[in-house]
């Protein structure tokens, strides 16, 4: 009987045993694979669920204390924006103050000018800083000084209240952002998995340009704040300021007029003292002068009566060049002709020098005769403008200044005069 086998690899009995053993195996060890998976599955699902949710609880108390922390910073910037509001009306009232104190500065302001006007009459020398110069100056720079002062401080406090609208707007600013961040992080917060507006974002791990941290978020508004209050403080100060000059000007102004009329006095004493001294360097000086011209028309004769001793000497020399051959030698007499006329020519020139001087020093008198002269009349001049300053300052001494602008112009103009004459 035939038999038929197909053309196979034949495995023996212990190959078949050993492929379902491993088959087994390695079910039996994927499957503790899968279960492990399972577990570890099991274990992530229920670690990231509580991670999510703890993170949602402290990103919520983060955000909680966010708002807290942005409403103690509002509620301090509130109360520094009052009391920035009420510093600028204070120190706006002061400026205004300043503002008619520096009005009132034209009274004096206007006499003192118009002593200085007089005095400017003075002539020639006389137009001098003596002491009533220095003083009516003093005056005047006491005055200006004054106006200065109040005009610095009106300065001071314009600019100390665009500082403060500076800082007001700074703090305006940082309370307005304030408001916009704590109503977006209020929504924030109130936002939750259920409601209707989250959705995913492109990259929204983004780090915005320009973003700061807490610390520089702090500081920030703390700047803002410590900078109001500084300013704040500079504007009370400056308030004192203003007040302590006010007080000031009225003994600064009475002191300087004191010691101003005084100065003119004394001025008047020292003025009479140098005319009588101007009249007796003038006597002195003209005689001078005769003596001088008399020695001057000394120096002439004198350089005149070497013109002809010279031209003897020169034609001496001149002959004696015409000696022939070896005759023409220098001998004593040639020396003696040589240093002779270079004796007159120095003698000469001595002379004509000592005339140079001497006229120069009788230009000098004259010049200086002329200027006494024109002293005296200077100082005739400003004895009397003195004299008119004296008067002039009795305007000073009016105890009730004029109040109204009229009674002030007519002050200012000189009627006041004529106005109680023309009344009487």
């Amino acid at each position: 009987m035939a038999t038929c086998e197909k053309p196979a690899t034949r495995y023996g009995t212990s190959d078949w045993f050993t492929s379902n053993y491993a088959i087994s195996t390695n079910a039996e060890r994927q499957r503790g694979a899968s279960h492990d998976i399972r577990q570890e599955a099991r274990f992530l699902r229920n670690e990231t669920d509580n991670k999510t949710k703890w993170d949602q609880l402290d990103t919520n108390t983060r955000l909680s204390d966010r708002v807290d922390h942005i409403r103690q910073w509002k509620d301090i910037l509130d109360r520094t924006l009052a009391k920035l509001d009420q510093e600028i009306k204070d120190l706006s009232d002061a400026k205004d103050d300043l503002e008619v104190a520096l009005e009132n500065m034209n009274l004096p302001c206007h006499v003192n000018i118009e002593n200085l006007t007089t005095r400017e009459g003075r002539m020639d020398i006389d137009v001098v800083e003596d002491a009533v110069e220095d003083q009516l100056k003093k005056e005047q720079k006491v005055i200006e000084g004054i106006k200065q002062q109040l005009q610095q401080n009106i300065h001071q406090a314009f600019e100390q209240l665009c500082v403060l609208q500076e800082a007001r707007q700074q703090v305006l600013a940082d309370l307005q952002d304030k408001n916009v961040a704590l109503g977006i992080d209020v929504d924030q917060y109130n936002l939750t998995d259920e409601s209707s507006e989250i959705s995913f974002k492109p990259d929204p791990t983004r780090v915005m340009k320009g973003s700061t941290t807490p610390q520089q978020w702090e500081d920030f508004s703390r700047y803002n704040h410590d900078r109001a209050v500084a300013e704040m403080s500079n504007s009370q100060h400056l308030r004192e300021a203003i007040f302590a000059t006010l007080e000031q000007t009225a003994n600064d102004l009475k002191s300087q007029d004191n010691a101003t009329d005084y100065a003119l006095r004394k001025r008047m004493h020292e003025m009479q003292m140098a005319i009588d001294e101007l009249n007796w360097q003038k006597q002195q000086t003209e005689d001078e002068i005769a003596e001088l011209e008399t020695e001057i028309r000394r120096l002439v004769d004198a350089i005149r009566a070497k013109i002809n001793p010279t031209k003897l000497a020169e034609t001496r020399l001149e002959n004696r060049t015409y000696r022939p051959n070896v005759e023409l030698c220098r001998d004593n007499v040639q020396y003696g002709l040589t240093d002779e006329v270079k004796q007159l020519y120095a003698s000469k020139a001595s002379l004509e020098e000592k005339l140079r001087q001497s006229q120069h020093a009788l230009d000098g008198l004259e010049k200086k005769l002329h200027r006494i002269n024109e002293d005296l009349h200077c100082k005739t001049n400003s004895l009397k403008l003195d004299e008119m300053c004296v008067q002039n300052r009795s305007k000073l001494t009016m105890k009730n200044r004029p109040q109204t602008t009229s009674e002030r112009n007519m002050t200012l103009m000189g009627m006041s005069r004529e106005r109680a004459k023309i009344l009487a």
